[in-house]
């Protein structure tokens, strides 16, 4: 029993997908991002709509097909709008800077935390309290911006650290007299 996914995914013009066995490869104005699907799924392009198949019912090709379908979802968004995260730092003396590519964090330690830019990511620092990750892979965004966050993670008595844009941390009440 073959099912079709319930919403195809429309692609926009000027991306080009090419489906291979067990890869599905999507070029945009943003850049090239590939990906390796399980065999028992199926990819099909018709008509500039993407159609992800499974072969039955089973749990676990249900989870293949969802999985499948949102990865190729964000591929194709990934390579024309691309993806960002902000991060907001707290703290007196916390701030942020550009070097060439890279990010330089004055977190309060005794030397400042360089983290260097992977090929496809980018990063902006409008002011010295807020970071932006850009990229076309959600996947790496999504992981440089949570790497950044562990450099000093928010703590919860006073909230200094580093948090993701509109994060709610718990906070505390300290010692009581």
């Amino acid at each position: 029993m073959s099912r079709i996914g319930r919403k195809p995914i429309d692609v926009p013009s000027g991306v080009a997908i090419d489906v291979k066995p067990e890869s599905v490869t999507v070029k945009g104005p943003k850049g090239e991002l590939s990906e390796r699907i399980h065999r028992d799924i199926t990819v099909s392009v018709e008509d500039s709509v993407v159609s992800v198949t499974r072969p039955t019912d089973r749990g676990e090709h249900r989870a293949l097909h969802g999985l499948t379908r949102s990865l190729v979802a964000n591929m194709v968004e990934g390579v024309t709008s691309g993806f960002q995260k902000t991060l907001e730092i707290q703290g007196v003396g916390y701030r942020a800077a550009l070097k060439g590519s890279d990010l330089e964090l004055a977190l309060g330690y005794s030397h400042p935390v360089s983290i260097k830019a992977p090929q496809g990511i980018e990063f902006e620092v409008p002011i010295p309290t807020r970071v932006i990750v850009k990229g076309n892979s959600k996947q790496q965004v999504g992981e440089l911006a949570a790497n950044i966050r562990k450099a000093r993670p928010p703590e919860p008595y006073k909230g200094k650290g580093i948090r993701y844009e509109g994060e709610h941390v718990a906070r505390k009440v300290g010692k009581r007299a």
